[in-house]
């Protein structure tokens, strides 16, 4: 390694303990009150943003662990005065799983930085820009730091011209950083070595390239560390205690490797131990709630043969378990390379993952390719997740989508304003402008919470009503 002290460079480093680490290991169930005890510590260690929220972390707390979102978020800014909490943002989908009016897109963003928000990682899924202007246009309208990334994935299309082309298409629209989002794990050492000094070589002198990489198999620490040699400014890594396999490269180790060099973090490595004890404990008690699964830490060189992230596989296997169909995983698999090309090669990220592999499940287990598609899969094939990075196998197209129209425009073109209509929708439950975006991208999930929320609320007032001597509390 290059160690040249008199050309120090300071890397930077987002630590995903809060969002990506579980979300990887133990399906987004840790709790805010999992998080509190340590919150002051983390804020101390000197990190460059803490990943705290977006993601699936929106769903699951409405949905399993009965929080509301914007709640945790503003508890967590309470506590992280120093350090800017990072979201990850999924574009036009925001975090949901289909497109949003850019009415709705625009309103999430400003209360996603009003309530604690400072730095918005926003990508596509298909690497289609024009599904990113309304996002970007508002991060930047309401002083938020634009983060956009570059779904890294591998195929004939995706060169490293095609990721330079794109980030500086990123970068003019706006961006403050690009990240390099190699969701599966796919970007090997030297390849991260090559795209990242090619970026640095055409991006502006202020603009970050930040990488995040997960350690699915095997290689991440490589891949962190190549990446910083070619310049990469900052990188994501996860707590050792839900770090590594599924999960992002684990913090310590890459801050214990590069102190003393050109590329010094700055962290004390003291002050990440009594918090890493911490989560060893919150671990251990996701894993007894059966959220954990010990085999998210083992390295699966599958990722890198099928390109199948670990979140997906596991999801495959679901769906093969429910049809009794479990013997079918490596048909499967196979299956999965070959839908992917027939549908011009799109990232396998949400919601393209899941559409591609429900699709090579149908294939497989029905004998005979296509012969059943998914609503999802013929409307990725008609444009409405915007546009492909390579053209589709027409065959396919004509036998899945018949004569319906192909939409070429920007698909939120097509989407009319919508806030106003939701809002109106769940006046009944209505107590923060907040809820209408939470409604807005989980109606029914949203609303049992809602329900939730005001037996609760009813329960607590009726039992402070009881200790006042029957006199409610005004």
């Amino acid at each position: 390694m290059e160690n040249n002290n008199n050309n120090k460079r300071k890397v930077l480093i987002t630590d995903t303990i809060l969002r990506d680490a579980h979300q990887s290991q133990a399906a987004t169930r840790m709790t805010l009150e999992q998080m509190l005890p340590v919150l002051d510590q983390l804020d101390e260690v000197g990190y460059y943003s803490l990943e705290a929220w977006g993601g699936a972390t929106f769903d699951s707390c409405l949905r399993f662990l009965n929080e509301d979102p914007w709640e945790r978020l503003r508890i967590l800014k309470s506590h992280l005065k120093k350090t800017p909490i990072q979201m990850l943002l999924r574009g036009q989908n925001l975090l949901g799983y289909k497109h949003y009016s850019d009415d709705v897109v625009e309103k999430f963003v400003e209360y996603s930085i009003k309530n604690g928000v400072s730095i918005v990682r926003v990508f596509d899924a298909l690497n289609d820009a024009r599904n990113l202007e309304t996002a970007i246009k508002a991060i930047k309208k309401y002083g938020g730091i634009c983060e956009a990334a570059i779904s890294y994935t591998t195929s004939p299309v995706h060169t490293n011209e095609y990721f330079v082309k794109l980030a500086k298409q990123l970068e003019g629209m706006g961006a403050d950083n690009i990240c390099i989002k190699d969701m599966a794990n796919l970007l090997l050492p030297y390849t991260a070595y090559e795209l990242v000094k090619s970026l640095k070589a055409v991006l502006k002198p202020q603009t970050k390239v930040h990488l995040h990489t997960h350690n699915t198999t095997g290689t991440g620490d490589m891949v962190l560390l190549k990446a910083i040699e070619a310049g990469c400014d900052i990188v994501d890594t996860a707590l050792s205690a839900l770090g590594n396999g599924t999960s992002n490269p684990a913090t310590e180790p890459l801050v214990a490797t590069l102190q003393g060099t050109q590329y010094d973090t700055g962290i004390d490595i003291k002050k990440l131990v009594p918090i890493n004890n911490h989560f060893k404990k919150v671990a251990d008690e996701l894993e007894k709630a059966g959220s954990l699964n010990p085999n998210v830490r083992k390295v699966n060189i599958n990722t890198l043969i099928y390109q199948v992230p670990g979140g997906m596989l596991s999801n495959l296997m679901n769906q093969l378990k429910q049809q009794g169909k479990l013997d079918k995983l490596d048909e499967v698999l196979a299956e999965v390379p070959s839908v992917r090309k027939d549908c011009g090669y799109p990232p396998l990220v949400t919601p393209s993952s899941q559409i591609v592999g429900t699709q090579a499940v149908l294939n497989v287990v029905n004998g005979e390719r296509y012969k059943m598609v998914t609503k999802e899969f013929k409307n990725l094939l008609k444009g409405e997740y915007g546009q492909l990075p390579a053209p589709c196998d027409p065959e396919i197209v004509k036998k899945v989508v018949g004569d319906e129209k192909i939409i070429t425009c920007r698909p939120a073109d097509l989407i009319a304003p919508e806030y106003e209509k939701y809002k109106e929708e769940i006046k009944e439950y209505y107590t923060q402008e907040e809820d209408v975006l939470s409604y807005a991208l989980f109606n029914e999930v949203a609303l049992n919470f809602f329900k939730w929320r005001l037996a609760k609320n009813a329960a607590v007032d009726k039992d402070m009503a009881e200790k006042n001597g029957g006199v409610y509390p005004v």
